[in-house]
């Protein structure tokens, strides 16, 4: 009898559907080495070594290119982290321990510079640092508040205002990225700043500021 199992997809097949991905990390590259307003579509196109009108099949614009680059680039991490929040046995402590050591590796990855591009252009393209807030921030925000919130129901962190909190322990590593993609190269004591040593100092700064006081303590 022949055989009617389905054929493996040509190279060609598999090339048109990889083009998507290959469009998008093209112009992730571009927009953080030379920043939205410069990159233009046929910059991508010809990065990604595609036709200079492909990205309009896949894309509206190139606002709309920024938004797929946001989504499959940084919105996957978000994914895995709550996912892992959800699974995790352990202290609310060593949870924030490994996601700040975490954040790091994720600063040396390709993606890294993506929100040092949108702080710089967000006066010039409010429609996407709107979408940034709240596709980004706002999410990263909720999810330092689910942190802080396990803490309190367990004990671990002393009662706070969850959401004004999340907004404290953010900040700081969205510091440390913006400080990795621009002022970094021109400190006078590199090893002094390194990013283990600050991870060190917030990590003290804001773990013994959340540890509740043991019960049995005594005056």
């Amino acid at each position: 009898m022949p055989d009617s199992s389905p054929l493996p997809p040509s190279r060609r097949s598999r090339r048109k559907e990889a083009r998507p991905a290959e469009v998008i990390e093209a112009a992730r590259d571009l927009f953080i080495s030379r920043g939205f307003a410069a990159t233009k579509l046929e910059h991508v196109a010809r990065k990604a070594g595609v036709s200079v009108g492909l990205p309009y099949l896949y894309f509206e614009n190139k606002e709309g290119l920024f938004k797929a680059v946001v989504r499959q680039s940084i919105l996957p991490q978000f994914q895995m982290g709550e996912d892992l929040l959800d699974s995790f046995t352990g202290s609310s402590e060593e949870f924030l321990r490994g996601l700040a050591r975490g954040f790091w590796e994720m600063e040396q990855s390709p993606n890294a510079g993506l929100s040092k591009l949108v702080i710089a252009e967000a006066q010039n393209f409010p429609d996407l640092a709107r979408f940034y807030m709240e596709e980004v921030v706002l999410r990263g925000r909720r999810f330092f508040a689910r942190i802080l919130r396990r803490g309190i129901e367990r004990g671990e962190f002393r009662p706070v205002d969850v959401e004004q909190m999340a907004r404290v322990i953010a900040a700081p590593l969205s510091m440390l990225s913006l400080w990795n993609h621009s002022l970094r190269p021109f400190e006078p004591d590199p090893a002094a700043a390194s990013a283990e040593f600050y991870l060190d100092a917030y990590l003290d700064l804001v773990l013994n500021g959340l540890r509740a006081e043991p019960k049995d303590r005594t005056p």
